[in-house]
């Protein structure tokens, strides 16, 4: 997840939106009785930033939870003592203690880099793992990944939350009955304004291309390649894209905005914007057109999702309209708090009943297949197929890709008066 600053926010607005809305979140203080709830699965975080609080709030409000967080582990004390003591977790000092502990899962929230090492760690310590997006930088590291979790015995889910929002669960369903027929044009935008200092400093990992796995491409285009590839019961063929920085960045920052066009295997075609710089609340949008009709999607609405469509069970037609029972949804960081709580709680059920989860590794595994695929296009500067990507993975290996990416990443900041 992008870790969202709030101190040098330019807009006062939009900050003192931020401030209010997180702390009704953080007003309430939901509690269960623990002697009621014996069939728990009981979760380690291994990582204490902004991405815990959402998973940690997530859980609050849950009412019989299968889940609960119980220990938590940061290379940095004073985070990891403020956190743990917060949250009421045991905390440990060091990863190995962690995994020595009584915990049956962790929830790895990590530089992206270390995803595979860790997940590893946990699968041979036999610890589920539930690992945020993206899976890995490299196709390689995924199929470690894989390999060593299935080995090893242990449930292995990425925390994609986009898979998991009331939203999209709402209008994969209309799709599968077939309110808007055969889609065959898709336009999704993901913005969450990232403060500059954080950005610029090179010495933070997130956006880096040897840490992070290069810049908003990978960071938010996982969630959209994930979200369209699960829409569409479908992969990507092909893609154009164009990486660029409107912030002067230091050389090992990636990008700060994006877009991607993709053709799919059946023959959809997409557009995928994403911005770090776009000053605004953070939100998403899509919109989904088909031969039957539309799909219009914004997370900024309260009502989350417009329809236009002939089906039968339309409740309009002939004009968009918003169901009059909507899916479960608020503006951020309300969706957030959902969608990790459905993606925690699904994880834990399937860890109790032996189930695979819905979303699988492979799933994941094709998302970081198309960020790379579209990174391979901006190097190529022309449009990339995804078979090329797959005999490259299997020639040479997908970290070439990242290797020298910079002198390709179109400098717009020398236009910009910021």
């Amino acid at each position: 997840m992008v870790l969202l600053q709030l101190n040098y926010l330019k807009n006062g607005l939009i900050k003192n939106q931020l401030l209010y809305l997180i702390g009704i979140c953080y007003s309430y203080n939901f509690t269960f009785d623990e002697e009621k709830f014996m069939d728990i699965v009981k979760f380690g975080i291994i990582g204490c930033g902004m991405a815990a609080r959402f998973h940690i709030l997530g859980m609050r409000n849950v009412s019989n939870p299968p889940l609960k967080f119980v220990a938590a582990h940061d290379i940095n004390e004073k985070i990891l003592t403020r956190f743990s003591k917060a949250h009421k977790l045991t905390p440990y000092n060091k990863l190995e203690d962690l995994l020595q502990s009584d915990i049956d899962a962790v929830l790895i929230l990590l530089p992206h880099y270390l995803h595979a090492r860790v997940t590893k760690a946990a699968a041979e310590a036999g610890k589920h793992v539930l690992c945020e997006k993206p899976m890995a930088p490299t196709l390689e590291e995924c199929d470690e990944m894989i390999t060593v979790t299935k080995k090893a015995g242990v449930e292995f889910m990425i925390a994609e939350n986009h898979r998991f929002l009331p939203a999209h669960l709402y209008i994969k369903d209309l799709l599968e009955r077939d309110f808007i027929g055969d889609v065959f044009l898709i336009n999704t935008y993901e913005g969450a304004y990232d403060d500059p200092e954080h950005f610029l400093n090179p010495d933070i990992w997130h956006f880096t291309y040897d840490k992070g796995g290069g810049g908003v491409l990978a960071d938010q285009g996982a969630h959209k390649f994930a979200l369209l590839n699960w829409l569409l019961d479908d992969t990507v063929e092909s893609a154009q894209a164009w990486c660029a920085k409107t912030l002067n960045s230091p050389p090992n920052k990636g990008e700060d905005n994006a877009i991607i066009f993709l053709r799919f295997r059946k023959g959809a075609i997409a557009e995928i914007t994403v911005s770090t710089s776009a000053i605004h609340t953070p939100y998403n949008s899509t919109e989904l057109h088909g031969t039957k009709g539309s799909i219009i999607e914004n997370h900024q609405w309260e009502n989350p999702v417009k329809i236009f469509s002939s089906h039968k069970e339309a409740e309009t037609k002939g004009f968009f309209y918003g169901p009059k029972e909507p899916p479960e949804h608020g503006p951020f960081p309300k969706y957030y708090i959902i969608s990790a709580r459905n993606e925690d709680s699904h994880f834990a059920e399937c860890v109790l009943n032996n189930k695979k989860p819905e979303f699988t590794p492979e799933n994941a595994k094709e998302a970081v297949a198309s960020i790379l695929l579209a990174y391979l296009s901006v190097k190529k500067g022309t449009m990339t197929k995804m078979d090329e990507l797959k005999k490259m993975a299997k020639m040479e290996g997908t970290k070439s890709i990242l290797n020298g990416l910079e002198e390709f990443m179109q400098k717009n900041y020398e236009n910009l008066n910021w």
